[in-house]
């Protein structure tokens, strides 16, 4: 993934937390504004009826302006214009207060005209609460009005907090969910910076491993080359399978670096027009003595008619080269397999066989991710690093081809690759034959 497309991924989830976090705080704040009005007009219309119900009690008129002002969030004082009668003031609070499902403590008190002090009444808990009792405060005096009393709310804020219960246990779970987001931006962030110091790491140890496998392949040329050798035959043995398994080791360093920049954005095909018949010749010939040494059988199916292909040579070898391999190391006693290239109208058609050990089906989707070997218990024959068939398929993605393959356990495993038919005539005919050995 370019760095470019992180920093989007990145800037994108900050902004989104952000606006999530944004959005909630505002939805909280306003929820809140919300419930505090409509306690306020609660609060108001319950003191209103209770004024009322005073003035009533006496026998005279409410004032026709400035009949409540809340001093603050949770104190309010109510002008009557006329003595209170603290217990009756009690019982039309409650009675009041209960009727508009304001169920939350209070305390009241009323104005002395003589001594110009607040006369504290009581503290009336809510009956959940029972047997509570608040501090008692003293209410602040009111300079405007002559004969009034105040109430004040003392649990007012946690009235409220209850009222919003829903919303605090909604904000927890998106609150939650953010910090799972923001967890996992950083556990993506962290595993990609491992993920790069792993390619470097494979890169430069890759890279490290190519000076001494060309040293070892000159040597060994040289080897073979050496008259004295090639007179001991035990000796060119010896030479030939150095120079072998250098050859595969170094195909094998050259695969791991092909990954690599296919996962880096940094791999460019070089297509040029290829005989695949030709090229399929020249695979199965270095191929077939290890089918020859295991008493097996190489067949080929080729039309001789097909077109060249535009197609990277070197990669187009390589995958050839894995698919017979499979097809080998995969072959319980003397292998069998078969390559058919057929064409249709529009397309080449390409299918390696071989009947081998199969791959069991709930198996088959994994078989083309990196480093994913089919388990075999603790059965180790067959040595490889699970990268063979997934260097296959993204070659095939990277020309445009498509690839899949049919297996049943015990049967055998075929892999079909299909090719866009290009429009220009083939180069040169081919003259070869179908081999069958």
């Amino acid at each position: 993934m370019k760095d470019v497309i992180i920093q989007r991924v990145f800037l994108f989830g900050v902004l989104a937390i952000l606006s999530i976090v944004a959005l909630q705080t505002y939805w909280m704040v306003t929820t809140w504004n919300a419930n505090e009005e409509e306690f306020d007009e609660k609060a108001r219309t319950a003191l209103y009826r209770v004024a009322s119900s005073l003035a009533d009690y006496h026998n005279l008129t409410l004032p026709a302006r400035n009949l409540i002002k809340r001093r603050s969030q949770n104190y309010y004082v109510v002008n009557i214009e006329t003595e209170i009668n603290p217990e009756a003031l009690e019982i039309f609070l409650q009675k009041e207060l209960q009727a508009k499902d304001l169920t939350l403590d209070f305390e009241y008190a009323v104005f002395d005209c003589s001594s110009k002090q607040m006369v504290y009444g009581d503290y009336c808990a809510h009956e959940d609460d029972k047997g509570k009792k608040g501090k008692v405060s003293n209410l602040p005096l009111d300079p405007e009005f002559t004969y009034y009393f105040g109430v004040r709310f003392p649990t007012h804020s946690n009235f409220l907090l209850d009222r919003m219960q829903v919303s605090f246990i909604l904000t927890g779970i998106l609150l939650i969910t953010v910090l799972f987001f923001a967890y996992s931006l950083w556990v993506i962030f962290s595993q990609r910076r491992y993920s790069e110091m792993q390619k470097d790491f494979i890169n430069n140890m890759t890279h490290e491993f190519k000076t001494p496998l060309s040293t070892i392949q000159i040597a060994a040329d040289v080897f073979l080359n050496n008259p004295a050798v090639q007179e001991n035959a035990r000796l060119h043995q010896y030479a030939g399978i150095i120079k072998e398994q250098n050859t595969r080791l170094n195909q094998q360093v050259e695969r791991v670096l092909q990954i690599a920049r296919f996962e880096q954005d940094d791999f460019e095909l070089q297509r040029e027009p290829v005989l695949i018949q030709e090229l399929i010749q020249t695979v199965a010939g270095s191929a077939i003595l290890r089918v020859d040494e295991r008493q097996g059988k190489l067949n080929l199916e080729l039309d001789s008619n097909a077109p060249s292909i535009n197609a990277d040579r070197f990669h187009l070898t390589n995958l050839l080269h894995s698919l017979l391999d499979n097809a080998v190391k995969y072959s319980k006693n003397a292998p069998q397999i078969n390559i058919y290239l057929r064409q249709s109208e529009n397309q080449l058609k390409l299918a390696i066989q071989d009947q081998g050990i199969g791959i069991p089906k709930e198996f088959q989707a994994k078989i083309f991710e990196k480093f994913y070997r089919v388990p075999t218990g603790n059965i180790h024959n067959v040595k490889g690093f699970g990268l063979g068939l997934y260097y296959v398929q993204r070659i095939c993605l990277a020309h445009g081809w498509k690839i899949r393959l049919e297996s049943t356990p015990e049967t055998g495993t075929t892999f079909y690759i299909t090719m866009p038919k290009p429009i220009s005539k083939p180069q040169a005919a081919y003259e070869g034959t179908p081999a069958v050995r």
